[in-house]
Order: structure tokens, then sequence, then C-alpha cells
């Protein structure tokens, strides 16, 4: 349910508002708009009839949002999202590159794989301390180790950094090192999770689960949005089919259809999408060309000895080269590239780690 504000209701009448929502079980989530705020009432809301919030002052008009998703829709938050995250920002003209390895090996690893990629052009580092394996017996991560190595490379860099959470523990972990906490393909629906990112303040990024629906990871982000935590992203990583010759499938369909029906930002993981580094340069101009928000990309230093992911990595040298084709097409459909983050003039930065 959407209760519209009318033009220059005053804070009291918007505080009664939401006090009457909370009154019937409901939570209330606020858009200051340019002169109107609209007030979101999540929950049960079948049984209640529209005009006992109709009737409070300063009440414009109250309509219920018909999609199952209702803080993630446009019907509630009819323009783009954007926030800014140190220096650039997401979900607006800018396309920033969010690039990595798929896993924090070592210091000496993610320093290099670091200075190389902000050398190339990527605006925010990626890497995983914590990693979902298929086995059990595979390389898992360095755990906090892997955080404080890669909060390290962002006072070395300027860079912003991203990692993965698999439990609750774990976040409360990250948040102390990292700016985005990444919810991966394989949690997708945690739900304890999603509710545990919610509650932090810290942005997240969430990625499509293997066999999800589109309808599902908004299901998902709404887990998110409730909580209080507006700053979401989006992100396609390709979908399970009956196809072989890729890692997965590649939804391009699926960067517009989303911005049709929310406001979050979207981005694309092409690395994951095709598991061949071969065809990920491709993968990443079609995402820019079909409107995608950022694109998540994995860079190594040495993808040959890489202890995951090695086959779907950018090597800095081919990372370089992408970018400069992304910024092209980026201009050719009205858009550019985020900015570089700015250097970190505080720290001696010799080439090595």
């Amino acid at each position: 349910m959407m209760v519209i504000m009318q033009p220059g209701a005053s804070r009291q009448q918007v505080e009664e508002v939401i006090a009457a929502i909370e009154a019937r079980g409901l939570s209330a989530h606020v858009i200051e708009g340019v002169g109107q705020s609209v007030i979101g009432a999540v929950g049960e809301t079948h049984a209640i009839p529209t005009d006992v919030l109709a009737v409070l002052e300063g009440v414009e008009n109250v309509t219920r949002i018909s999609q199952p998703y209702k803080l993630a829709s446009r019907t509630f938050h009819p323009s783009d999202s954007v926030f800014p995250l140190d220096g650039f920002t997401i979900g607006g003209r800018e396309i920033p590159i969010i690039a990595g390895p798929c896993s924090v090996e070592s210091r000496d690893q993610l320093l290099d794989t670091a200075r190389a990629i902000r050398e190339a052009g990527a605006n925010a580092l990626r890497g995983g301390a914590y990693k979902p394996r298929t086995s059990p017996y595979a390389f898992q991560g360095l755990g906090e180790e892997g955080l404080a190595i890669m909060a390290e490379a962002r006072e070395l860099t300027g860079m912003p950094v991203v990692a993965e959470v698999m439990s609750i523990a774990q976040v409360e972990v990250a948040v102390k090192y990292v700016d985005v906490l990444q919810v991966g393909a394989r949690n997708m629906q945690n739900f304890p999770l999603l509710r545990a990112v919610g509650e932090t303040r810290t942005p997240v990024l969430l990625k499509r689960g293997i066999s999800a629906s589109i309808e599902e990871l908004l299901m998902a982000s709404e887990y998110i949005l409730a909580g209080g935590n507006p700053r979401v992203m989006l992100c396609e990583r390709g979908i399970r089919t009956f196809e072989t010759a890729t890692r997965n499938t590649t939804d391009i369909n699926a960067i517009p259809v989303l911005k049709s029906l929310s406001h979050l930002p979207v981005l694309l993981d092409p690395s994951h999408a095709t598991g061949h580094w071969e065809y990920v340069g491709a993968v990443a101009r079609a995402a820019v060309a079909a409107g995608a928000d950022g694109l998540l990309i994995e860079v190594h230093n040495d993808p040959a000895h890489a202890l995951s992911d090695g086959p779907q990595s950018l090597t800095p040298q081919r990372f370089a080269a992408l970018v400069g084709q992304l910024r092209a097409v980026a201009e050719a459909v009205g858009r550019q590239l985020a900015p570089l983050p700015v250097p970190v003039a505080a720290v001696a930065w010799d080439g090595h780690a």
C-alpha cells in the first residue's frame, strides 16, 4: 500500500501517518520527494481498507501496489535509485566497473591485481574471502585475513571493496572491512542472511540465483529493502539452462526487464555468465548497450595459477583493453564510464606489494 502525501504536508502529518501504519502491524518506509513525500505500508495489507489512511490529514491519495515486491517496484519508487559509493555513483548515467580476482589468495596477489586494475580503469575492487565452492575440498578462502588484505588494498588504491558473505556471522565480521556486501547466487534465497544484510546500512550486491526467475530475484531484494537498507544492487550473472558451451546462459533480457520493473541499479557479471575469458568482453559490451548500470569482472594477475575461476579471469592487460572498448560503447548509448577514484596521495606505492 502506498500513501502519497499532499505537497507541503507537514512533518507532523507524515509522522501521524507512519504511526497509523505501524499501529496496524505494518512497517512504514518513507521516500522524501521534491516537495512531496510517499510512504510505503508494507506487510499484510489486504484486510486493511485504504480509507483508514486516506482520511488522515495531509494525505492526498492511497493506492495498493499489485506486485508482490513492494519496495523494489517502480510503482512505489518511480525514479531510478542512485547512490554514491566513494567517488562515483551507482544507478545514474555513470557506469562503474568492479573488478578483481575470484578469491583473495595472498597479499601479493591481491595488491598486485588491485594496482593493475586501478591503473586500467576499475572503480572498485572485488575479491572473495569466504568462498562457496561446490567441492568441500576446494579452496574456501582466507576468511578474515582475506578481508584485512582487501581493506589494505582500499587504502593503497582508493577503491572501495566488495566481498561476499554466506552467513550472519560473516556479515558481522565483513562490515568492519568492506564497502559492499555481496550475496552470491547460491544464497539469493538465504532469507536469514538477506534479513541480516538488510539490517546493516552497508550497500548490498545481490546476485541472481542459478535457476531463479526475475520475480524471485526481486522478492529476494525485498527482504533487504524491508530491513531498512535501501542501497541494493541487482546482479545478473547467467542462469542454468540446457546449454553446456558456456558456464551459464547470459540473460541479457534481464537488464531491460529489471529496469522496467524496479528502480534498483542492475549490474551484470560476464565472467560467471560465460565461464570463459574469451567471451567476457563481448558480453560485457552487450550489457552496457542493453542498459546495465555497472559490471562485475574477474581479473587475476596470473589466471593460469588461480586457486579458483582462472579460466574466466582476464589478465590485467586484457582488462585494460576491454575498458577502452566499454568506454566507446557507453558513449554510443549516451552514457559514460564512472571516473577513476581519487589516488591516495598519503600512501607511498612503489608498485610492489
